[in-house]
């Protein structure tokens, strides 16, 4: 049996951010969390992350409830922990102390052992016309494979 890959994005964070690195992190989810995210049921676009007592944490990621999962089911909008080595999170704070920097989801996906995984990217904001430009970059690569599509 082929099983489905879960890979779900945060298309938000590549228009709204300049991405200068990604980790991989672990998450902590409960049963009927992990069960909805294999189902595809997660969103991230509003989510974003924080440290808290040399912790990471993920707020506003949004999980919807497990349809089965009657009185055992979980707050869609809670906090969750993310997991990182020591080292990680040293080098993570030590990068959030520049000006401007800040943690961002990017995409959440079950690995090949089964578990959920949270990439995040340290992130800078940008601009108005920053957007405008991505914008523009975007609709000149689908006028540009439009055309090729022509003359083929």
């Amino acid at each position: 049996m082929a099983e489905k890959t879960i890979n779900i994005e945060n298309r938000k964070a590549g228009f709204n951010y300049f991405i200068t690195a990604s980790n991989e992190a672990g998450i902590i989810l409960t049963g009927t969390e992990i069960k909805s995210v294999r189902e595809g049921k997660a969103n991230l676009s509003d989510a974003w992350c924080y440290m808290k007592n040399e912790e990471l944490w993920i707020k506003n990621m949004h999980i919807s409830e497990y349809a089965p999962g009657s009185y055992n089911n979980h707050v869609p909008k809670r906090e969750r922990k993310l997991l990182l080595n020591k080292s990680e999170l040293i080098k993570l704070i030590s990068r959030l102390r520049e000006k401007g920097t800040t943690i961002v989801p990017l995409r959440l996906y079950i690995n090949e052992r089964g578990y959920a995984k949270l990439e995040i990217g340290i992130a800078r904001g940008k601009k108005k016309f920053d957007k405008r430009e991505s914008l523009k970059e975007a609709d000149a690569k689908r006028e540009m494979s439009q055309v090729k599509k022509i003359f083929i």
